[in-house]
C-alpha cells in the first residue's frame, strides 16, 4: 500500500501540504481533488519521484510498476502504434536484447529471451496497441501515422494509450478526459473498470469521477481528506462536515463568551481570584477552531437577451466545411427560440464545424442558411482564449466593448464573472486558464446575445467554476447550442440533443444513456471496440419508442420547471440589484460622513448647525443602510429558495 506521515510538500514558499498523513490501498481507485494550484499535480510528481517531499516519509511498495500520463510529446516520426508500444519498456528492453543476438548465439540464452518474450505479451503487442488506439478513437488508417502528424489534442491521446498499454501496480491519470469525446470517456471507464490495479486520478469532470472513483482525497487547508464513494458523495459528506464544524465553532464561541464573562466579573475580587485564573488558563488552552474554509464559490451571471425571435436559425440541405473539402452534407435543421441543444458526436466527425457555420464564422458551401431579424449571437470558441488581448486589463477589455458605460459598471458585471480587484485592472497574460476562459465568457455575453454557440466552455474550468457556470447556463433565458464533453454539464443545461456522426447531423431523440447504447451498438456492429464508420447519422433509433417519449416529456416538464422559476427569479433579481446600488450610495455617503464627524473643526461652535446637519444625516444614513441591508438579506433567501427547488 501508499502510506504517508507527516508528509509536507511546498512549491516554492507556498505550502501544499503540511504533515499529511494518508493511506492507500492496493486495487483502490482514488479522485485527487481540489481547486486549481492546490498541488493535485504536484503530488503526482512525488509519486513517480520526479520530486522529494520537504519533510516527513512517503512509502510505495518497491515492487510497483508506475505508469503515468507524459504531460507533453514531441513531433516524432515514430509511428502511433509503436509509440503507444513503446510505453511497454520492459517487453522493448526484451526485444531488443533478442534482436542483438545472431545466429549463434548461446541457445540456453536465446531460449530465455523467447520464453520472457513471451510472458511479456510481444506476440499480443500489436493487438493489445491497436484496441487502445481505436478505444481512444484513432481509425485504422491512422495506426501507422507518424506522431508528428496529430495535432496537439490526439497527441496526448496518444500519451494516455502509451500510459495504458505500460504493465502497471499504480496507474496516475492527471486530467485524462481533457481531449476525449462522449464515447472515448465512456471506453475508458470501462477499460478502468477491468483494470486490476491501483488508480490515482485527478478530472474535473465530476461525472468521470463518480464512474470511476471508489474514494476521495480532498486537498484542504494543507490535509488531504478522505471521503467514501465518488465525486457527489464527497460532495455530500463535505458539505456535512462543514456544518458540523460550524457548529462545533458555535458551541466554542458560547463557552469562550462565558468564560470571558466570569473573568471580567470576577478577577478583582480576592475570594474569586483563584477560580478566575484558572477560567484564564482554560480559556487559553481551548483548541481555536479555525472555520473549514469552502473554496471561494464562483457566481457567472449571464444577462437575459432583449428578445428573441422565432425561429432564430433555419438550415436547409446545408453543406459545411473547409476549402473544397465538405465535411457536412444535407443538413436540415431549425434552431428555435428557446432552444436548448447539445451537440454530440466524435472528435473529428464535424461538431466544431457546424458551429462554426451557424456561428458565421465557416460560410456554407451550399444550401440556404436563414438567420432571423434580430439574431444576436454569442460565439464561443474552442480557441476562445487565444482571442484574448493578454498585454491589456479585463476591463481595458471590457470598456472596447462599452466605452460610454461607467468603470463600476464594468467593474460589478466583471466581478460577476469572479474578475474582481486587482485582477480586474492588472494584464491578462497571468491569469490561469479558467481564469481566462471566464473573461472570455464575459466578453461574449456583455451584448446580451439570444442564441449562445459554445464549443468546449468549460476545458480549463475547475469544478467550482464549472458548477458556477452550469447554473449560470440552467437559468440563461436565451437559446443555446452546447458541444461539450461534460456529462453533468449536458444534463443540467440541454433539452435536447443533436449528433453529427458520417458526414450528417440529424436530431437524436433520447439522452446521454442512449447515446452511450448508440455507441455500444455502432461499436459492436464495426471493428472490436472502435467505431463503425458506416451508419448514418440519421440512424439514431437506439432508444425504445415508450422510454424516448417519456424522457422527452421529462426534458419538457424540466423545461418548463426552469421558464417558470426564471420568471419568479427576475424580478427579484431586478429588486436585488436596485438594492445593491442603494447600499453601495448610502455606504460612500456614510464613508464620507463619518469622514466629517473625525474632523476635530467640525466641533467648533461656528459650525454647530452643519455639525447637526451632519450627524443628524449619520442617523437617517444608518437608519436607512440597515432596513436595505434586511431587504437584501430577504431577497437573498427567496433566490436561494427558488434556487432548491
Amino acid at each position: 500500500m501508499i502510506s504517508a506521515s507527516d508528509l509536507t510538500l511546498r512549491r516554492g514558499t507556498k505550502v501544499l501540504l503540511d504533515k499529511a498523513d494518508f493511506v492507500i490501498h492496493p486495487g483502490e481507485r482514488v479522485g485527487i481533488v481540489g481547486k486549481n494550484g492546490a498541488g493535485k499535480s504536484t503530488l503526482f510528481a512525488l509519486l513517480t519521484g520526479e520530486l522529494d517531499a520537504d519533510a516527513g516519509q512517503l512509502q510505495i511498495p518497491p515492487s510497483w510498476r508506475i505508469a503515468a500520463i507524459a504531460q507533453e510529446v514531441t513531433a516524432l516520426d515514430r509511428p502511433a502504434r509503436e509509440f503507444v508500444i513503446d510505453g511497454d519498456e520492459r517487453l522493448r528492453r526484451l526485444q531488443a536484447a533478442r534482436a542483438s543476438l545472431d545466429a549463434a548465439a548461446d541457445g540456453m540464452r536465446l531460449a530465455e529471451l523467447e520464453t520472457e518474450l513471451t510472458d511479456a505479451g510481444a506476440w499480443t503487442a500489436e493487438s493489445r496497441a491497436e484496441q487502445l488506439l481505436a478505444g481512444l478513437g484513432f481509425a485504422p488508417h491512422e495506426w501507422l501515422l507518424p506522431v508528428r502528424q496529430f495535432s496537439g489534442g490526439w497527441r496526448m491521446r496518444l500519451n494516455l494509450a502509451r500510459a495504458l498499454m505500460a504493465p502497471s501496480d499504480l496507474l496516475l491519470l492527471d486530467e485524462p478526459t481533457n481531449h476525449l469525446d462522449l464515447d472515448a470517456m465512456v471506453w475508458l471507464e470501462r477499460w478502468l473498470d477491468a483494470y486490476p490495479g491501483t488508480v490515482l486520478l485527478i478530472s474535473h469532470d465530476t461525472e468521470f469521477l463518480d464512474a470511476a472513483a471508489r474514494s476521495v482525497l480532498h486537498f484542504d487547508q494543507g490535509k488531504l481528506v478522505r471521503y467514501k464513494g465518488g465525486y457527489s458523495d464527497f460532495v455530500v459528506q463535505r458539505a456535512e462536515r462543514l456544518r458540523q464544524h460550524q457548529l462545533a465553532i458555535e458551541r466554542q464561541e458560547k463557552k469562550a463568551a462565558h468564560l470571558q464573562t466570569f473573568i471580567d466579573r470576577f478577577k478583582a475580587k480576592a475570594t474569586k481570584a483563584k477560580q478566575a485564573q484558572s477560567r484564564v488558563k482554560a480559556l487559553a488552552r481551548m483548541e481555536q477552531l479555525a472555520p473549514l474554509r469552502q473554496e471561494s464559490g464562483i457566481q457567472i451571471r449571464i444577462p437575459s437577451p432583449s428578445s428573441t425571435p422565432d425561429p432564430l436559425l433555419k438550415l436547409e440541405d446545408v453543406t459545411a466545411g473547409y476549402a473544397e473539402r465538405a465535411v457536412l452534407r444535407d443538413v436540415t435543421l431549425m434552431v428555435r427560440a428557446g432552444a436548448r441543444i447539445g451537440i454530440l458526436g466524435a472528435n473529428g466527425a464535424g461538431k466544431s464545424t457546424l458551429v462554426k457555420t451557424l456561428a458565421g464564422e465557416l460560410p456554407a458551401q451550399g444550401g440556404k442558411l436563414t438567420a432571423s431579424r434580430g439574431l444576436q449571437v454569442g460565439y464561443f470558441a474552442q480557441q476562445q482564449l487565444d482571442m484574448l488581448d493578454l498585454e491589456a486589463s479585463p476591463l481595458a477589455q471590457l470598456a472596447r466593448l462599452a466605452p460610454l458605460v461607467r468603470e463600476q459598471e464594468l467593474r460589478n458585471y466583471l466581478g460577476s464573472f469572479g474578475i474582481a480587484g486587482d485582477a480586474a485592472t492588472s494584464p491578462v497574460a497571468p491569469m490561469s486558464g479558467g481564469e481566462k476562459a471566464r473573461l472570455a465568457l464575459a466578453l461574449i455575453v456583455w451584448q446580451k446575445p439570444n442564441l449562445l454557440l459554445l464549443d468546449e466552455p468549460s476545458n480549463h474550468l475547475d469544478v467550482d467554476t464549472r458548477e458556477a457556470l452550469t447554473e449560470a447556463l440552467a437559468s440563461f433565458e436565451g437559446s443555446m447550442l452546447l458541444v461539450s464533453h461534460d456529462r453533468h454539464l449536458l444534463r443540467t443545461t440541454v433539452d435536447e440533443f443533436w449528433i453529427v456522426a458520417d458526414g450528417g447531423v440529424a436530431e437524436f431523440d433520447g439522452d446521454l444513456e442512449d447515446y452511450r447504447d448508440w455507441l455500444a451498438q455502432r461499436g459492436a456492429l464495426g471493428r472490436g471496440g472502435g467505431r463503425e464508420r458506416g451508419a448514418s447519422a440519421a440512424d439514431t433509433t437506439a432508444p425504445a419508442a415508450s422510454d424516448a417519449a417519456d424522457r422527452k416529456a421529462q426534458r419538457r416538464l424540466e423545461a418548463e420547471n426552469r421558464q417558470r422559476l426564471s420568471a419568479q427569479r427576475k424580478p427579484l433579481e431586478r429588486k436585488l440589484a436596485k438594492v445593491e446600488h442603494d447600499m453601495a450610495a448610502c455606504s460612500a455617503r456614510q464613508a464620507e460622513l463619518d469622514a466629517s464627524i473625525a474632523d476635530p473643526g467640525l466641533y467648533d461652535d461656528e459650525r454647530r448647525e452643519e455639525r447637526l446637519a451632519v450627524l443628524a444625516e449619520h442617523g437617517e444614513i444608518s437608519k436607512r443602510l440597515r432596513d436595505l441591508e434586511d431587504d437584501w438579506l430577504e431577497l437573498q433567501e427567496a433566490l436561494e429558495q427558488l434556487a432548491a427547488e
